[in-house]
């Protein structure tokens, strides 16, 4: 499984590959995403207890 280190680097690769313009979409789909994963993490703690 990747560390928050190799997902940085690989999410400033594919920054740097698609470039500046689609940048800021990249970083709201990703910010999107992660809240999505934080919200499914949640409800199967709750789902556990």
């Amino acid at each position: 499984m990747f560390g928050l280190s190799e997902l940085a680097l690989v999410l400033v690769v594919v920054v740097v590959v698609l470039g500046v313009k689609k940048g800021p979409e990249l970083m709201r789909s990703a910010g999107r995403a992660a809240r999505v994963l934080k919200g499914e993490k949640k409800a199967l703690k709750e789902r556990e207890q």
